[in-house]
């Protein structure tokens, strides 16, 4: 708790779950929709804990159905490994706030694209170390327009792709000509 005089820099999280148990005087009808956004902002992408579920774009809804609160989710693609663990940790932040049985909705339509990526979210992934998406996802490099990918650590475009798979299947891995760095890209889908 600050001391007098101090302000309180605490996050959401760390004002809404006091334990990894629900303690016994949890009120989480007392939460508004904005309370449980702030609290999924908090919920780290694994693969990527640069970002938040929320600036990845796959956090869709957030609603009551009757007295349940249930989250709808749309995994980066088809496969991706990390949806069933971003669907745990989200659960888990939940039940930490005090809801018992959180219903989380896993939607596939609309298919998920790199254009819901927030704006913080591509700073975010600069900032990592990964190059994030640009332009949009219109798939005009399938006409063999070539990728032009500026490098997150120096800014330069004078990159090449070095393989069309990088640390995950979602990125492909770059290097620069100029600092000479390799970094991941995250690819428009």
């Amino acid at each position: 708790m600050p001391q007098h005089g101090e302000s309180d820099h605490r996050s959401a999280v760390d004002i809404l779950i006091a334990s990894d148990r629900v303690p016994a005087n949890a009120r989480p009808d007392l939460l508004t929709e904005d309370d449980i956004w702030a609290l999924l902002e908090e919920v780290k992408d694994p693969e990527v804990p640069a970002v938040s579920v929320v600036e990845l774009g796959i956090v869709r809804a957030v609603r009551w159905d009757g007295k349940e609160l249930s989250i709808d989710v749309t995994p980066t693609y088809s496969g991706c490994p990390a949806t069933e663990l971003i669907e745990e940790l989200i659960t888990e932040a939940l039940r930490a706030a005090g809801f018992r049985d959180p219903k989380i909705n896993q939607v596939l339509t609309p298919a998920w694209t790199t254009d819901w990526i927030t704006d913080e979210g591509k700073e975010k992934l600069r900032a990592f170390g990964i190059a994030p998406p640009e332009g949009s996802s219109s798939k005009l490099s399938l006409l063999g327009e070539p990728d032009v990918i500026a490098c997150p650590h120096c800014g330069s475009k004078d990159t090449e792709r070095v393989s069309e798979f990088g640390s995950t299947a979602c990125k492909a891995l770059y290097r620069c000509k100029e600092c000479l760095e390799p970094f991941d890209y995250f690819k428009c889908i």
